[in-house]
């Protein structure tokens, strides 16, 4: 059983970004994988609100991501915070693939040639194999 990192973007909406980060990581469970979801973990504990915290929570999701065997990135934009994860999982050299979400649930591919989309941007700029 792998440990997937999932990445999902989180500030915004985030009623409806936690509610979508749990479907990502059930998705994960079905694929036989264990998960590790920061932004489900931290924000019961730390303050988004507060910039020192949220900079806390994202310095300790990156320390994780090194204990895990790929990063998965959920969702049709790539966040600030998404972005930071996938430029240490390259640095780390741990796997990363995009997971995009189609009318028959989702569809697992890889990333290839990453560039950070503005928040409003689709992720096709990403690219999947």
């Amino acid at each position: 059983m792998k440990i997937i990192y999932v990445a999902s973007p989180y500030a915004g909406d985030i009623e409806k970004n936690t509610v979508f980060a749990k479907r990502a990581c059930r998705h994960v469970m079905e694929q036989g994988h264990a998960f590790f979801a920061p932004h489900l973990l931290y924000p019961g504990l730390l303050y988004e609100s507060v910039p020192r915290e949220r900079q806390l929570a994202l310095d300790m999701g990156l320390v994780m991501l090194s204990a895990c065997d790929e990063l998965w990135c959920y969702g049709d934009r790539i966040s600030q915070g998404m972005m930071a994860e996938i430029t240490e999982a390259k640095r780390l050299g741990i796997p990363i693939r995009r997971v995009m979400e189609q009318e028959k649930g989702f569809v697992i591919g890889n990333v290839k040639g990453n560039i950070q989309a503005e928040a409003s941007t689709p992720v096709m700029a990403i690219g999947m194999v």
